[in-house]
């Protein structure tokens, strides 16, 4: 036997002995991750919100940072235009999990201006973004703190094109009016009269 030959045996020997020593990839965060979540309990402060209660971000970052750092892992979250990234990383290895969320623009919240209302979303996406990529439960419900209004000036500007009236259709409309089962200001909100409707609607 050559001693090439030799030398492509003793490498195969080597390959087949030691395969249970290469990590598969981020076999190493996602050890360390289930680790993590064996140890971490629900982290729950009971602090309040709109018909709700949760744990603040910096309740979870207490119970959190000492399991991430026993465990290796370490994150860190990104704003990215109106997005936010969260990356958790495996120290030793370098390993990363990546999650990303949009946080939703032209939300009005009351008794805020909006400056206001994006630290709000920021640290409610925070706090969820991170709960989520680390498996944990830090509240209760999952609706958002703040009570929602409509914002005006995001809403499209729709305009209704009014209706005609035959003769007899308005007549009938006017009976209707006579018996208290419709109202005038009904009649013109929903339908565009003629001069002679209008004339005959304000004698009625």
């Amino acid at each position: 036997m050559s001693k090439t030959t030799d030398k492509v045996i003793n490498l195969m020997e080597k390959e087949q002995a030691t395969p249970n020593n290469k990590c598969l990839p981020k076999e190493n965060i996602y050890k360390s991750l289930a680790s993590f979540q064996q140890e971490c309990q629900v982290i729950h402060k009971g602090t309040k919100g709109y018909g709700y209660s949760y744990a603040d971000l910096p309740s979870i970052l207490s119970v959190i940072n000492p399991l991430l750092k026993k465990h290796k892992l370490g994150f860190t979250q990104l704003l990215d235009g109106t997005e936010l990234r969260t990356i958790l990383f495996h120290v030793s290895s370098g390993d990363t999990i990546e999650s990303c969320v949009a946080i939703p623009q032209g939300v009005q919240l009351k008794g805020m201006n909006d400056f206001q209302v994006f630290g709000s979303a920021v640290s409610y996406f925070r706090r969820y973004s991170l709960s989520s990529i680390l498996g944990i439960v830090s509240d209760k419900d999952l609706d958002a703190a703040g009570e929602q209004v409509n914002s005006k000036k995001n809403q499209p500007n729709i305009k209704f094109e009014k209706g005609s009236l035959t003769d007899l259709q308005f007549a009938r409309a006017v009976e209707t009016i006579k018996e208290g089962k419709y109202s005038k200001e009904q009649l013109l909100k929903t339908f565009e009269l003629s001069n002679k409707q209008s004339k005959a609607l304000e004698l009625c």
